[in-house]
């Protein structure tokens, strides 16, 4: 029998304990027999770290290969692509991930036939067992494109790979999200704070605050003290988090 990472998964080798209903708690248990490719996307450098950085750097603690996919490098004025770039990079040292970006523009996000074959194409050269995007109903329009683009690449490669979607900025930004997985983050939350601290153009102060506020909901949700919420796209081949 040849094991490949779908049966690995659906077999139940990398997944953890469950403290309450779909929450995985699980790290640095046993090494996966086999590593997983997980692409974590957002509209803007910080976007999956403010989002799901304890859930990032718990993947990676236990040995998957983890990808940040930024759609844009972030610039805006008065800071330019350079910091940005900086501190993305830093950010994904600290959450042991590697950055990649698709090359749009900050606030003028495209999404059309040419840029929905562009970032199909970019996830093609990752190969996802796993992906993770914002979630449709968001306030910024990059966060909406960045996740069309990722469910076209999904539905049109043929639903090979477990999708995800997350919140960032829950009430300001996302809207009406309502999660059916939970990830206890209680053992990476420090990495999770210094990531998104590592974005210091960003008033880490007042975002690293609101969206911890929606990690201490999401725990009181999930019986722990931090968690990180997530939705599970229907039709997804398996569940990491099963």
């Amino acid at each position: 029998m040849t094991i490949t990472r779908r049966s690995l998964i659906l077999s139940g080798g990398i997944a953890g304990c469950l403290a309450a209903p779909n929450l995985y708690a699980a790290a640095n248990a046993l090494a996966p027999a086999k590593k997983l490719k997980i692409v974590v996307t957002g509209g803007h450098p910080g976007d999956p770290e403010y989002g799901c950085g304890g859930t990032v750097a718990k993947l990676a603690d236990e040995g998957h290969d983890v990808v940040l996919l930024y759609l844009n490098d972030g610039a805006w004025p008065p800071t330019p692509a350079p910091v940005r770039l900086a501190e993305a990079r830093r950010a994904c040292e600290i959450l042991k991930a590697r950055p990649v970006w698709a090359g749009q523009q900050n606030g003028a996000a495209i999404v059309d036939a040419l840029h929905y074959e562009s970032l199909a194409h970019l996830l093609e050269l990752e190969a996802p067992d796993v992906v993770f995007t914002h979630w449709m109903i968001d306030n910024h329009r990059d966060h909406r494109a960045m996740a069309m683009l990722c469910y076209d690449a999904w539905l049109k490669g043929g639903r090979k790979y477990a999708l995800y979607y997350y919140e960032v900025s829950d009430g300001e930004d996302t809207q009406q999200f309502s999660p059916n997985r939970w990830v206890d983050i209680h053992g990476t939350e420090a990495r999770k704070r210094a990531a998104c601290y590592a974005h210091a153009s960003q008033t880490p102060d007042r975002y690293y605050a609101l969206q911890d506020q929606v990690a201490q909901f999401r725990g009181l949700e999930s019986h722990c003290a931090r968690a990180e919420a997530f939705v599970l796209q229907q039709q997804s081949p398996y569940d990491i988090f099963a």
